[in-house]
């Protein structure tokens, strides 16, 4: 099996801004408008002490990585395997980043694993785990 991506092949580093605006642009689309990501007043009585953005607006910026690099299978053949790990609060700017790390026959494919993260400005993992792609295999 040869695989259309290297191991150890990095994707091009997304860097995300995250702001309250943002952040209720989403809660909008997602129908999510839980006072955590909302209301100042409510999230500084929380374990986080004051708003955070919603794991999914996070999330979405791994699947835009993946979209950017690979636009015909992502959409098509590709999945996540992720851990929320720690919030992402507004105002935070946030790294995306992609490494591949492993290839594997998958019914008449090549898949192709990915080590993903969602990089906090401290340098900790907001979100990390695998996104695997899906490419055919060439029958030529």
């Amino acid at each position: 099996m040869i695989s259309p991506v290297q191991i150890g092949h990095r994707l091009a580093v997304l860097e995300k801004a995250v702001t309250q605006d943002q952040i209720a642009a989403y809660a909008s689309a997602a129908g999510d408008f839980n006072p955590i990501h909302l209301d100042e007043q409510y999230a500084a009585k929380t374990q986080f002490g004051r708003r955070i953005a919603h794991g999914m607006l996070v999330l979405a910026f791994v699947s835009e990585m993946m979209a950017t690099a690979f636009p015909r299978e992502w959409p098509s053949a590709g999945r996540l395997k992720v851990r929320f790990k720690a919030p992402v609060y507004p105002g935070e700017s946030v790294k995306v980043t992609g490494e591949a790390v492993g290839t594997a026959d998958a019914d008449g494919a090549c898949e192709v694993e990915f080590r993903v993260a969602v990089v906090k400005p401290d340098g900790s993992d907001a979100v990390s785990g695998q996104a695997f792609v899906r490419f055919p295999i060439d029958q030529s």
